[in-house]
């Protein structure tokens, strides 16, 4: 009886690792890489939140995670082609049925990343904020649209 707690305890990690979201397994695993360039960005998008939230702005260290979103931009795009609509994605079907719509929040994030990285470029914190503000809106339109 004392072996059953022990048991389990041995077993449940085991039985958790099965709860996970299923590996990308198809071939060029564009899921896994729309995922991997997402989070590149937020690598970059986050630290400049947070130096604004803690009304702590210093404008080279801004500057250049506003220039390393711009450079990664471009990147999940590529990776959301009509067959790339299966666990573990979390982007919705919308994706593919409204692909004019996907296509213009799209846009709009780019236009809005090239306004913040031009304001960081003059140091202005106040435009910084702005255009900080403008590109953190561009991401939640997308995602309240197209991502469960």
């Amino acid at each position: 009886m004392r072996r059953l707690p022990l048991l389990i305890a041995a077993l449940l990690p085991l039985a958790l690792a099965g709860c996970g979201e299923p590996e990308d397994t198809r071939p060029g695993q564009p899921v896994k890489h729309r995922r991997a360039a997402f989070a590149t960005i937020l690598k970059a998008f986050e630290p400049m939140g947070k130096q604004l939230r803690d009304d702590r702005y210093e404008a080279d260290k801004f500057l250049t995670h506003a220039k390393a979103l711009a450079a990664a931009k471009d990147g999940p795009w590529q990776y959301f082609g009509a067959d790339t609509n299966y666990p573990p994605t979390h982007a919705t079907a919308r994706v593919w049925s409204e692909p004019e719509r996907f296509e213009a929040d799209r846009q709009a994030f780019f236009k809005a990343t090239d306004k913040l990285l031009q304001a960081a470029e003059r140091r202005d914190e106040k435009e910084v904020k702005a255009a900080y503000e403008a590109v953190h809106d561009s991401c939640r339109t997308c995602h309240k649209a197209f991502k469960e």
